[in-house]
């Protein structure tokens, strides 16, 4: 069992509906110091890969991406949910369903931050059905870019998103893939 692993058997708490909080140290509260290992983690995963940007979409991706882009030292860009009067220009935009919020989001990265020559490494905390993941991997595709990789903390293995990233060819990493998950029980099963 790796270290993230140990701390969702910790920490984590399973709830009806195939919900995995992980409040308390990575999308709420967040453990800086776990931050740090996950970073270390991705940039080893990612080694022989050139990274320009790295792209999330907010908001509990960023904390993750920030750390991780020290480690590649490149800027972090994240997709954004809502439109605001500071955001002028050109966008690349997708639709993105959330299964944690049950709905779906309009999000958008700016054309000035993203670039035909920019190498992607998109980094997120979950993976479920895979909605944000085709969301970010189609702005890259609208700016000419290239995702050189997917960094996922939490991969629910249950569900289809892993699938669907991986039959597309993006070379994905999950820190930890959990095979399945009991609210009764509170158990946690993790693909070794």
């Amino acid at each position: 069992m790796n270290f993230l692993e140990e701390r969702i058997q910790k920490d984590g708490i399973v709830r009806e509906g195939n919900v995995l909080k992980v409040d308390s140290f990575l999308n709420h509260q967040i453990d800086i110091a776990l931050l740090e290992q996950m970073g270390a983690e991705f940039k080893k995963r990612f080694a022989g890969k050139k990274v320009t940007k790295i792209l999330t979409i907010e908001a509990s991706g960023i904390g993750i991406a920030c750390i991780v882009a020290r480690y590649f030292n490149v800027p972090v860009l994240f997709a954004k949910k809502t439109q605001s009067v500071n955001i002028d220009g050109d966008k690349y935009s997708a639709d993105v369903d959330s299964f944690t919020h049950k709905c779906t989001n309009h999000v958008f990265v700016s054309k000035k931050y993203l670039a035909p020559a920019d190498k992607v490494l998109i980094i997120d905390d979950f993976l479920a059905r895979g909605s944000a993941l085709l969301g970010l991997t189609e702005i890259v595709k609208q700016a000419g870019a290239e995702v050189v990789g997917i960094g996922i903390a939490i991969e629910k293995g249950f569900q289809e998103g892993g699938e669907i990233i991986r039959k597309k060819g993006f070379h994905l990493e999950s820190l930890a893939i959990v095979d399945s998950m009991d609210a009764a029980t509170g158990t946690i099963k993790f693909r070794s």
